[in-house]
């Protein structure tokens, strides 16, 4: 038979009478939480460093002086680079700038391959200059990366040319031919009538100018009732009855596309490495300014964003609030923001940057004409006189 005995008295803990454990300090169980705090945060810092996320961070790119020059490969040693003008003009006379028109680009950090980590995310929440974006908005899962490159470097290229053609067309030159056709839909009803290289000049007798032009003049006419397409073949002018077809609500010819230009004198825009059409705007200000026998820059550093077309109308681009903090970067002043993008733009100008809405090729020129004329005083000057659009009025 066993027998307990008690070798000592014990307290309410449980310890021995005497060696009863000293109650901690405030100062003690604080640090002791804050020990805790630290060693739990760094834990899940380096946790999340190591988990991908589904998320890519738009930040601002690179920017580009359309009036100044770039480095390419040269032709002679790809080993090395040369500095060439972004924009050059041969067979007319050019006249000297002193102003500074930045187009700007936006850069994603992450790809299917190489996603962020949630601690880069959580990090670009907390930065206004970035924007965290789910992944398939910048790379959808049916488009290849070549695709979306050769589609990007697609639409830079037409921006180049739309921007010279805008440029041209503002100075009084007449460069628009038409629409030339690039291919057909298999139900397309003008493959029996027009041929690829085809260019499209009239549609029952109004000119075509764009593309957006003809889906209006489709519209007008809808797809129960021929019309009227006017074309030039080889140099030759013809015309056809074809009946436009209705493909989900739209009036279309089911075919594929371009403006077609004709131009009086060479111009060559270099960017290497930027794709997609938002330099349009800016590319047409560099070639008008390079033109102009008087410096409408003045001196002064613009920057600035927007799609434009051979009319000059300036469209709405991606990433606005990110170009506005690369044009802070860059050292602009005055930035020229899409009248289409001034709700992304409100609440997020960086300080000192002064921003005008444009619509049109004739807007941006304005600010450079007021901006010209009021130097420093502009924003005052435009807060008294009302002359000039701002995202805010």
């Amino acid at each position: 038979m066993s027998t307990d005995v008690t070798l000592f008295r014990a307290d309410e803990q449980g310890l021995p009478e005497g060696l009863q454990k000293t109650p901690a300090t405030k100062a003690q169980r604080k640090r002791k939480m804050g020990i805790t705090v630290l060693v739990g945060s760094l834990v899940l810092a380096v946790g999340l460093a190591a988990v991908p996320s589904a998320y890519v961070i738009e930040q601002p790119g690179p920017w580009f002086d359309t009036l100044g020059t770039v480095s390419v490969p040269d032709p002679e040693d790809d080993t090395k680079k040369e500095k060439i003008p972004l924009i050059t003009i041969d067979g007319i006379q050019t006249f000297p700038t002193t102003g500074e028109l930045d187009l700007l680009t936006v850069s994603v950090l992450g790809n299917p391959d190489q996603t962020p980590s949630w601690l880069e995310v959580a990090g670009a929440w907390f930065d206004p200059s970035k924007a965290v974006v789910p992944m398939e908005l910048i790379f959808p899962k049916e488009e290849t990366t070549e695709e979306r490159e050769a589609s990007n470097t697609a639409q830079m290229v037409d921006s180049q040319q739309d921007a010279i053609a805008a440029a041209l067309t503002n100075l009084g030159y007449d460069v628009i031919v038409g629409v030339e056709v690039l291919g057909f839909a298999d139900s397309s009803p003008a493959k029996t009538v027009l041929s690829l290289g085809d260019v499209i000049t009239t549609f029952n007798g109004t000119a075509v100018e764009s593309v957006p032009q003809l889906r209006e003049l489709l519209a007008a006419n809808g797809a129960s009732t021929p019309g009227t397409i006017g074309f030039i073949r080889g140099g030759v002018a013809q015309e056809a009855q074809v009946t436009p077809m209705d493909v989900d609500g739209n009036i279309v010819l089911g075919i594929g596309a371009k403006a077609k230009y004709d131009f009086p004198f060479e111009v060559k825009i270099r960017l290497d490495a930027v794709g997609g059409p938002s330099a349009g705007m800016m590319f047409a200000l560099g070639i008008i300014d390079k033109l102009t026998p008087e410096d409408i820059t003045d001196g002064n550093h613009f920057a600035g964003t927007g799609t434009i077309d051979a009319q000059g109308n300036v469209g709405p681009i991606g990433g606005i609030q990110q170009k506005l903090y690369g044009a802070k970067k860059a050292g602009a002043t005055y930035f020229l923001a899409p009248a289409d993008n001034c709700n992304e733009v409100v609440g997020h100008i960086p300080s000192g940057l002064q921003v005008y809405s444009v619509k049109t090729l004739d807007d941006a020129l304005s600010v450079l004409s007021f901006v010209e004329m009021h130097g420093e005083k502009s924003e005052a000057m435009n807060a008294k006189m009302g002359m000039l659009a701002t995202c805010q009025n």
